[in-house]
């Protein structure tokens, strides 16, 4: 007997033999009438695959598709997407007096809408692909499952697979093309591969089909569109579990065995789908390469009340029209995960090989000549890719870039994409340094200025004539939303004769009557969207440190000498709002002078200094004595020039970072693992991130105090899911301990049993971790900042762990030294802006960041 009570058996549809369900079945909710009498009703299957109203499951979903697009005419909430697909291009600033740039920032332009018709713009109606024969399908995926996208560049001729043309729909690449790349580059490690993949590929789309290029860009960086527009999809684990479930007929029990297997939503989906067998019907079009992107621009755009019930039918579409592998790749996508190891800068790379080695038919412009031998070949390439590299970091937007590349070629971009107003470009980033010692020997014999880190969000700010301006964070992305006060303010910080500008800052919170520092948790309580001026709780300063662009000329090429000069003569200073970071110009022989320096800025609140050099000094060439008296003296050229120009999307030893988290008298703390989160992409085999806790003699409990993912190595991981599997071990569970605190539920317990040693940078007041409760504020506990895992203490037991006594001990000692304080407000175990970016260094992967744990926390409860 099933499970379940039998009150409810009267309310389901008729029984319906289990080897002849149609796509009905699984849809019927949708496609039913809402009535009692139509519910009854609903049509059953034969044996034939036919349904009773007579229809084939083909022909039913043609119906539905036709039902469908009727949706999307007055789907709720849904916002038109004819403003994304219909933007042109922008054009490169050159000058002040071009105001293109300065009134509308870059936008996003396919030419992939051109083939909309004004009733599809008005009614936000995607474009239906012609019909293909169910034969014709199978052959186009049998030559796109042969296509040998890993071969040598040179050996692959992409025309000689124009036969794909005449069998695709409306003559556009299929997302079948797309997932070939997709599976050979997730197959290799090999860099070469992965980019020699990628060329091929997009010579494939250059020759065959350029339009669908600039779409399949966007989807191999799992973006639809450049950092700083609102390209959010917007679609939450509760749509995608709903999505699987109805159009693979699987449970959400099933589901969640299936996610904890796997740990990856593509693979789970891949798995609930391909065991259906009963599904595996003939669609009457595959996916289209154009047609997915768009679908994807649909679903960021559409918002307001019953948006998620309009993006689930959009993702449900997709899945039922995905075959095969299309299905693993098209859910990764969705939740902007896809893991295939293609980074941004692997894109830029191919993009500029391919454009090297291929143009589209009838191009006004050609391929520049291949030489014959490898360096010759290494150099022509290597040439085209540093122009796409700098171009890109100055205009990172695909939907700029690819269209001039058509257009042009590689040498095109270097006029076209270059820097503009409201556009943001890649920040210049600093090397770690360890210490003081280090960095002084790093600078021997040159002129640096060392700033204050300030403990803020970096912000590049740009301003035109007209007084606009456009706030962009480290990461690219917009928030002039979030800061009125400084839009406000820019403006007037402009000195006589300066019009335009873009410069760098951190954003700091400060008490404006004091000019007090406060820390990243402050700010971080500021709200982000929607700021009003008049309701602004948090007051913040800008502290200026670079300027990168100045009355429509670029400055990147100037020494950091001559841009400081210019931003401290050409701005106006408004104390405890505008300022410069405080700074010290100095030699390593001022060791005394940087050492006070230092100090002081931990004692000011500070995350330590950044040391920049000022001036352009090449390094000499110093001759390197022989052991043979016949030869001549060799040069020594090893070390590079350390160059003071302003490098976008460069990490360089011209700017050094030297942090209080970095030395080595920090103090340390004994905690015990508790549980644990499934881990993502390269890490979905192990858990991370992991609960930590603290002893608290006083109640007998371990309290919860963070959760780490930074420190460990490969074999640390695999070591812990050994000794903490919850299927084969017996120290792991699904049950938490009774004698364990936490406000965090993980999807795995662990037994208490062993003690890890971990490094952090703060203890901070924790709105959420109880641990050390009472003992430094009656309604906040303590949390760590930046926990690292050092190492594992097999010589103490979980007697012997950390007390919340000592964490509050620490605490204390950090307050005297000039650290967080009591009444800074702060967020539970948040780290500041720049300690992603560290843990980054240190090893870490983006793709830790844990989605699958709310994504497993939905397929607990069955949809609905």
């Amino acid at each position: 007997m099933p499970k379940g009570s039998p009150a409810k058996k009267p309310k389901k549809a008729p029984a319906k033999p289990a080897q002849t369900r149609t796509l009905h079945y699984f849809f019927a909710k949708q496609a039913a009438p809402k009535s009692p009498a139509a519910t009854s009703s609903a049509p059953s299957s034969t044996n034939d695959g036919t349904a009773a109203h007579g229809l084939t499951d083909e022909e039913y979903a043609r119906k539905l598709a036709k039902e469908w697009a009727k949706e999307d005419n007055s789907a709720p909430g849904a916002q038109p997407n004819s403003v994304r697909l219909k933007r042109k291009r922008s054009s490169s600033v050159s000058s002040e007096s071009s105001k293109t740039h300065q009134t509308e920032p870059s936008t996003p332009v396919p030419d992939i809408s051109t083939d909309l018709t004004p009733a599809q713009v008005e009614t936000n109606e995607l474009p239906k692909p012609t019909e293909v024969s169910p034969k014709a399908d199978e052959e186009i995926r049998h030559i796109i499952d042969d296509l040998p996208f890993d071969s040598d560049p040179f050996n692959f001729n992409p025309d000689s697979y124009t036969d794909l043309i005449k069998n695709w729909p409306n003559r556009r690449a299929t997302y079948a093309l797309l997932t070939r790349a997709f599976m050979l580059v997730d197959g290799t490690r090999s860099r070469i591969k992965i980019v020699d993949t990628l060329v091929n590929f997009i010579r494939t789309l250059i020759r065959l089909d350029p339009e669908s290029l600039l779409p399949a860009v966007w989807l191999t960086t799992n973006d639809i569109g450049p950092p700083y527009e609102n390209n959010e999809l917007g679609v939450g684990s509760s749509i995608i579990t709903k999505a699987i479930t109805k159009t693979s007929g699987i449970t959400a029990a099933a589901l969640k065995k299936l996610y904890n297997k796997y740990g990856d939503a593509g693979d789970v989906a891949f798995s609930a789908k391909s065991k259906q067998s009963t599904l595996m019907m003939r669609k009457p079009t595959p996916l289209i390469i154009e047609n997915v992107y768009k679908t994807l621009c649909k679903i960021a755009a559409t918002s307001g009340k019953g948006s998620q019930e309009a993006k689930e039918s959009l993702v449900k579409r997709l899945l039922v029209d995905a075959k095969g592998e299309e299905i693993r790749y098209l859910v990764r996508t969705l939740v902007q995960h896809l893991r295939i190891g293609a980074v941004k800068t692997t894109v830029i790379t191919a993009l500029a090989r391919a454009f090297t080695l291929s143009a589209q038919k009838n191009a006004c412009w050609t391929c520049p000549e291949i030489p014959s031998d490898k360096e010759g070949r290494q150099e022509v390439l290597g040439r085209a890719e540093s122009i796409l590299a700098q171009s890109f970091a100055r205009r990172p937007n695909y939907n700029d870039l690819i269209p001039v590349l058509l257009q042009g070629g590689v040498e095109a971009v270097k006029t076209e994409c270059g820097m503009a107003l409201h556009i943001p470009l890649k920040p210049m980033l600093g090397q770690i340094t360890r210490d003081l010692e280090e960095m002084i020997v790093k600078l021997q014999k040159r002129d640096f200025v060392c700033e204050w880190k300030y403990d803020g969000q970096r912000a590049q700010i740009h301003c035109d004539a007209d007084g606009k301006v456009s706030i962009f964070s480290r990461h690219l992305e917009l928030m002039t939303d979030k800061y009125p006060d400084l839009v406000q303010l820019m403006p007037k910080i402009r000195a006589d004769g300066v019009s335009s500008f873009i410069l760098e800052g951190e954003v700091t919170a400060v008490n404006q009557k004091t000019g007090e520092l406060m820390n990243f948790q402050t700010l971080a309580g500021r709200e982000r969207k929607n700021v009003n001026a008049k309701d602004i709780t948090v007051d913040v300063c800008l502290f200026a440190f670079d300027l990168m662009y100045l009355n429509g000329k670029e400055l990147l090429s100037r020494p950091l000498r001559e841009r400081r000069e210019l931003l401290h003569s050409m701005f106006i200073e408004i104390p405890h709002h505008f300022t410069w970071v405080n700074s010290l110009v100095a030699t390593s022989n001022d060791v005394a002078e940087i050492r006070n320096f230092f100090q002081a800025a931990l004692s000011a609140r500070c995350e330590g200094i950044m040391v920049k050099v000022l001036d352009n000094v090449l390094e000499p060439a110093h001759p390197v004595e022989s052991e043979d008296p016949k030869r001549k003296p060799a040069t020594n050229t090893c070390r590079k020039p350390l160059l003071a120009t302003y490098e976008p999307d460069k990490r360089l030893e011209s700017w050094l970072k030297v942090k209080k988290d970095y030395t080595n008298t920090a103090d340390t703390l004994d905690l015990i693992p508790i549980g644990g989160w499934h881990g993502n992409g390269r890490k979905a085999k192990w858990w991370s991130p992991i609960l930590l806790a603290v002893r608290n003699p006083s109640t007998g409990t371990l309290d919860a105090v963070c959760k780490c993912m930074s420190g460990f190595t490969d074999a640390a991981y695999t070591e812990m899911r050994a000794f903490y599997d919850p299927d084969e071990g017996i120290n792991a569970g699904t049950t938490k301990k009774a004698y364990v605190e936490s406000p965090l539920n993980p999807p795995v317990w662990f037994e208490p049993r062993e003690v890890w040693e971990i490094a952090f940078a703060d203890i901070t007041l924790s709105p959420t971790y109880s641990a050390a409760l009472g003992l430094v504020s009656d309604e906040r506990g303590l949390s760590l900042r930046f926990p690292r895992f050092l190492r594992k203490r097999p010589d103490k037991s979980i007697d012997e762990a950390s007390t919340s006594e000592f964490l509050a001990d620490l605490y204390f000692k950090q307050e005297q030294a000039g650290g967080v304080t009591k009444h800074d407000a702060v967020m539970d175990n948040k780290q500041g802006e720049d300690d992603v970016e560290e843990e980054e260094d240190s090893g870490r992967e983006k793709d830790d960041i844990p989605i699958g744990d709310v994504f497993e926390q939905e397929i607990s409860s069955p949809p609905g």
